[in-house]
């Protein structure tokens, strides 16, 4: 119970760091390709003061030049041609991989022969996805500080599952979340609960995943969105069905091998911009005219006025974008504690011989993952300063394109050629991490199908070698086949909200149990089922009726605002003259919008949110560790206590764990 003390004590104490920020009304959430849109708080805002109110004196700085619109669009065959290349790489790994995966623990757990080394990078690997790269650098260069602020809560979400997690999870388990569950408590409605919260998670964050690789290879390389889906549908498949764990680890330590690659290179290329002077760096982000003139216009609200050098500093401190003190304290606990209870990092636990490899591995990937995080912010301020803010939300208005326009530029400036292969590279890291994340999700869903419900529920355990692999391998293809129909599905959904529900989920439901499963004596079966049931309906039944959904009425107010100001633009001109072409498609637009939505309600029927938090997890984490606590109490299980001393013993020394296979 002390490491679950020290957990949740880390968790108020950056949630009351985040308190210290400016309550404001916050700026509406920035559009976003669907899967890289970061959540709109930060779990880690620290005690700032807020700046001064009083008009400063602008400094004698020259006027913010007026980029132009740009547009990126990766060089097709040099983008084409470095895909086909990790292609060729990731797949010879999946032949290797397929010859070496012949049972159940090859499958599902690579066989207990990954070292922590290998499995710290693989975790790095499954934990940075395209969100991290491109949507954290793009809030940085949009927002500043508070974009800075918010990639920290992913890094110290590890401490919680170090804390907690890694060893006794390694130990106490074989394969799969219902495997830790069901030790102690009756096995069957145990894992049937547990594989339907894991698959609902993975479900959510794989929906997620997909809809943002179609979108982001639409528009960088021009390939259609249905043919992204299923092109990356079907390698996903060809990793988790032939090659199981072993391959799909070795994606991801491949993937995390290119990402922190090209994030340092690129770092290296802003840092020389900069002279190698850390200090010049800031004083260059304070002095720059555009990311003054970007502060003074678009993020400064409640009447503030600034200039000059003051709107320079004012990015560099916090609130401009996470206004809501409450919602970050929400978001920073359930990514602290979620992150603990996301299934696909569970099973990379049981990938390593020894509990001592477990905790290396949590260490290695902290490193990796902090080492990534202070690069990303490297690359948002730099492309602040080099590509400058305006640039970057003319192209996207959540600034997911910042990374990869500053990558085009630098290059560009050594040679166009260089440009067109820095982007390309860049392009093909994001294909890969996309890769490496949804190869993950799937063999953890199939696990729970497969193993929990199939050969645990359905065969009461009685399964050979031959028929548990063919069960994996044939869930793996119909987990992916679904994935690829929801991903074509979802094109028109905003699916932003999916992230925020599968940590929600895991935080409020999986988190609960497997903690109490570990470290409490008189849990038991009802204990876990109610708390895996209450956790997840509350988080799920939260995140419907909260700001991630759409609401029409609301669309259609924004429109009616854009309608009334494009007319008063047309009544101050001339006689005779007209609106722009540009202005006329915004009109047009907003008409068109208002007329849609002006008489509709949310998926629930609601008019607006009844929950003003965009995550839940201020609410629902304590709804499951109650739900799990009074179900315990109301049905008292003397079996469940009497084996509590047996998995303290296993979760402590590992006795009982299966040895590693020699590869």
């Amino acid at each position: 119970m002390k490491k679950l003390i020290a957990a949740f004590t880390l968790a108020l104490s950056l949630g009351a760091l985040a308190y210290a920020a400016e309550p404001a009304k916050a700026p509406a959430a920035p559009g976003a390709p669907a899967a890289m849109t970061a959540p709109a708080a930060s779990p880690t805002a620290p005690a700032v003061a807020a700046p001064s109110a009083t008009p400063a004196a602008p400094a004698a700085t020259p006027a913010p030049a007026a980029p132009l619109k740009k547009e990126i669009k990766a060089n097709k065959v040099i983008t084409i041609g470095m895909f086909a290349v990790i292609i060729a790489i990731t797949m010879s790994v999946v032949v290797w991989a397929a010859k070496r995966t012949k049972t159940a623990a090859d499958f599902y757990a690579a066989g207990g022969g990954i070292t922590g080394t290998q499995n710290g990078w693989a975790i790095a690997g499954d934990y940075m996805s395209a969100a991290s790269f491109l949507g954290i650098s793009g809030m940085i260069s949009l927002y500043g500080y508070d974009g800075f602020m918010y990639s920290v809560g992913w890094l110290v979400a590890y401490i919680t599952v170090l804390l907690i997690v890694a060893e006794p999870c390694r130990n106490a388990g074989k394969y799969t979340l219902g495997d830790i569950l069901s030790f102690r408590t009756e096995p069957k409605p145990v894992r049937a609960v547990a594989a339907i919260s894991t698959v609902a998670v993975s479900t959510f964050y794989l929906t997620a995943q997909m809809v943002g690789a179609g979108k982001l290879m639409a528009l960088l390389v021009g390939v259609p969105y249905k043919t992204a889906i299923i092109g990356v549908g079907i390698l996903m498949i060809g990793y988790v069905v032939f090659g199981g764990m072993t391959a799909t680890t070795w994606v991801q330590i491949i993937k995390a091998g290119l990402l922190m690659s090209g994030a340092f290179l690129l770092s290296v290329l802003v840092m020389a911009k900069a002279g190698f002077n850390p200090i010049g760096f800031f004083s260059d982000i304070v002095n720059s005219p555009n990311i003054q003139d970007h502060v003074s216009k678009l993020l400064l609200k409640d009447g503030i006025t600034m200039t000059g050098t003051d709107a320079g500093q004012r990015f560099l401190e916090p609130a401009l974008f996470m206004k809501a003190p409450l919602d970050q304290i929400s978001l920073g606990m359930a990514l602290v504690l979620g992150t603990a209870g996301m299934p696909h990092i569970l099973m990379r636990f049981f990938t390593v011989p020894t509990a001592q490899a477990a905790r290396k591995s949590v260490i290695i990937a902290m490193w990796i993952i902090g080492g990534f995080y202070v690069l990303t912010t490297l690359l948002g301020f730099g492309a602040a300063i080099n590509v400058t803010p305006q640039v970057i939300s003319s192209v996207d208005a959540g600034g997911n394109m910042a990374t990869l326009l500053l990558a085009q530029q630098l290059g560009s400036d050594i040679s166009p050629i260089v440009g067109d292969i820095f982007l390309a590279f860049l392009c093909s890291v994001a294909f890969a991490t996309i890769l490496a994340v949804v190869s993950g999700l799937v063999l953890a869903a199939s696990a729970a199908i497969a193993h929990d419900i199939y050969v645990n529920v359905i065969k009461d355990g009685h399964a050979d070698q031959h028929e548990q692999v063919m069960a994996a391998r044939v869930t793996s293809l119909c987990v992916g086949a679904v994935g690829i129909v929801i991903g074509i599905a979802a094109e028109k959904q905003n699916v932003a909200h999916l992230v925020a529900l599968a940590f929600a989920v895991a935080s409020s439901g999986n988190l609960p149990v497997v903690v109490m499963s570990l470290f409490w004596r008189k849990f038991n079966t009802a204990g876990v089922i109610s708390g895996l049931l209450v956790g997840t309906i509350a988080s799920i039944g939260l995140v419907m009726v909260s700001p991630n959904m759409t609401y029409p009425k609301t669309v259609a107010a924004g429109a009616k605002k854009i309608v009334a100001a494009m007319e008063k633009k047309q009544a101050a001109l001339p006689p005779g003259a007209t609106l722009d072409e540009k202005d006329l498609k915004a009109l047009d637009k907003a008409r068109k919008d208002y007329e849609t939505n002006k008489d509709g309600k949310s998926i629930l029927g609601l008019d607006a949110p009844i929950l003003k938090l965009k995550n839940p997890g201020i609410f629902s984490i304590p709804l499951g560790f109650l739900a799990a606590i009074i179900g315990t109490l109301a049905f008292p299980s003397r079996r469940s206590e009497e084996m509590f001393d047996e998995i303290y013993v296993r979760q402590n020394t590992g006795i009982g764990m299966a040895k590693a296979i020699d590869h």
